[in-house]
């Protein structure tokens, strides 16, 4: 009898050794995406990843795989990871924003939206947010520079006022205060027009109602614009070059845009010189250069000038009655438009502006 138990639990011992081998040396059951989440997936914007609970890719989507959150059957990035194992943990959707840094460039950022899928597998929704962040960067930046250069001209303005008030009894004193307070006030009139014409370029909308826009009226209408300026300086602002040429896009926007580099060239210059204002075509492009005789930039400052507020020398905008946003606004009329602008200067023999924008022609256009 107990020959025969000790035989008995030997081959119960072996059909379960036997029983563990085969359950091994058997492949595993592969999960399945559920029934019609690889069609939901093909036509998502988002970047879409299934895991499984092997935390391998089972499936991807081409903005996925085009955006760089896969590396053969793995997700890239370590963040992303912990919160597929958070949510396989508890069964929670989780959403999150995160930095992911790229091979080239800057670090992009982005929300991830993870959620389970089924038992066995966990949804990845990745949506790229970079460019809305560096929006409301540039508005946050735009917002408090406003603020502080809105300061100086109000309160130069409110100072005066209370000279006015303690010179009362010196007409002169009055006369000279109420000069002041009319620059500033100018000052302070032209900074907001400015900045109401740089908010509205740079809302990214389309140009509404473009149309032939004669590059010769607008470039009269730039030296008209300066004429005082530049008589007050005995400044001779010239025009020449190409007459009669055209482009497409809207005329105010255009003529805002070379009359802050007249402005400029006008500001900048010492008396007795001269401006020229001169226009070309260049193949598909209209070419409106001006010249001035000016102060010139340093080289190293050059690519900073198109910047909002930036002022190559602070403590002449006084005088000049600049606000910094001028070139700014041509900048962004030259984006607009689909064309660019450039800069050539020396420190002391003056400085060219040249607006680029694409070429119309009156037969595509009829007016």
């Amino acid at each position: 009898m107990l020959i025969g138990a000790i035989v008995a639990g030997g081959a119960v011992l072996a059909w379960h050794v036997s029983e563990r081998q085969q359950s091994a040396a058997a492949p595993r059951d592969e999960p399945t995406l559920p029934a019609g989440v690889a069609t939901v997936l093909s036509v998502l914007r988002s970047s879409a990843v299934v895991v499984d609970d092997d935390d391998e890719v089972l499936k991807a989507s081409a903005p996925a795989l085009s955006f760089g959150l896969v590396r053969g059957h793995r997700l890239v990035s370590p963040e992303l990871a912990d919160l597929v194992h958070d949510v396989r943990r508890d069964g929670q959707i989780r959403e999150t924003e995160l930095t992911l840094p790229r091979p080239s460039g800057p670090p992009r950022t982005v929300t991830a939206r993870v959620a389970q899928l089924s038992s066995r597998l966990v949804l990845v929704l990745v949506e790229d947010r970079t460019r809305e962040r560096r929006v409301e960067a540039v508005r946050r930046d735009f917002v408090a520079n406003v603020s502080h250069e809105l300061k100086t001209p109000v309160g130069a303005i409110r100072l005066l006022a209370e000279a006015v008030g303690d010179a009362s009894d010196d007409p002169v004193a009055v006369e000279r205060f109420a000069g002041r307070m009319l620059t500033e006030s100018d000052r302070l009139s032209r900074m907001v027009q400015q900045i109401i014409e740089l908010s509205r370029l740079q809302g990214d909308e389309p140009l509404e109602a473009p149309a032939v826009v004669q590059v010769d009226d607008v470039v009269k209408r730039s030296v008209d614009a300066t004429v005082t300026d530049a008589e007050n300086k005995n400044i001779s602002v010239v025009t020449g070059g190409t007459s009669g040429l055209t482009v497409f896009g809207n005329e105010e926007q255009v003529s805002a845009a070379i009359t802050n580099l007249v402005a400029n060239a006008v500001a900048y210059s010492g008396s007795d010189s001269t401006v020229l204002v001169s226009t070309k075509a260049h193949e598909d492009m209209v070419e409106i250069s001006v010249v001035d005789q000016g102060i010139g930039i340093p080289q190293d400052e050059q690519d900073r000038i198109f910047e909002r507020f930036y002022r190559v020398d602070p403590a002449r905008h006084r005088s000049t009655g600049g606000t910094g946003l001028g070139l700014s606004i041509v900048k962004h009329v030259a984006a607009t438009h689909g064309g660019d602008v450039r800069v050539w200067s020396l420190e002391g023999q003056g400085s060219t502006f040249t607006v680029s924008l694409p070429r119309s022609r009156q037969e595509e256009y009829p007016t």
